[in-house]
């Protein structure tokens, strides 16, 4: 069944959101933007150790019962609505292939890269130059041409950890981008 943008739920922190705790709770710089708060977990962590933290979601209801509250919440797709380049960026990508987005938290579109992609596009210019974007991805997408894709838009990318689950396999990107 669709559901309605405003019937949206947080996606609870689940074992891809840990698995990007783990690689984020040490980073450290003035300015972090989670794409995609949902919860705020990963932001809340965040907050630990960066000045400014912005989480954007898509569903303002989402902001609105955010289980880990976070102060700078922007209901926007992506980072489109915002001006200020990041030193972090991250973002548990909704990655399943799917013909429909009926979950705006899990469904990537087709082969799991059409949503990831647009948040990629929306992302790339918040970044700034030497900054790094994480997210993770899954082998349940065409995860290899995500990862050529953000490439191709001025990133050195690498694999930092894969962890195996028992149907998919969990694939954590660092994209760091190149100075201008």
């Amino acid at each position: 069944m669709h559901k309605k943008l405003s019937e949206a739920e947080s996606y609870p922190p689940s074992e891809d959101t840990f698995f990007l705790a783990d690689y984020i709770k040490n980073e450290k710089g003035e300015s972090a933007l989670d794409i995609g708060t949902g919860s705020g977990y990963l932001a809340a962590l965040l907050e630990k150790s960066f000045s400014l933290v912005v989480g954007t979601d898509l569903s303002f209801n989402v902001l609105k019962k955010q289980k880990y509250f976070t102060t700078n919440t922007v209901c926007c797709n992506g980072a489109d609505a915002l001006n200020q380049q990041f030193d972090l960026v991250i973002c548990n990508m909704p990655y399943l292939k799917t013909d429909e987005i009926l979950d705006i938290s899990t469904d990537g579109g087709r082969d799991g890269l059409e949503v990831p992609m647009k948040i990629i596009g929306s992302a790339k210019s918040r970044i700034k130059s030497g900054g790094k974007f994480i997210y993770v991805t899954s082998s349940l997408s065409n995860f290899k041409k995500l990862i050529a894709c953000t490439k191709l838009d001025g990133f050195n990318v690498s694999i930092l950890a894969k962890k195996k689950l028992f149907f998919e396999e969990l694939i954590l990107v660092k994209a760091v981008r190149l100075l201008s």
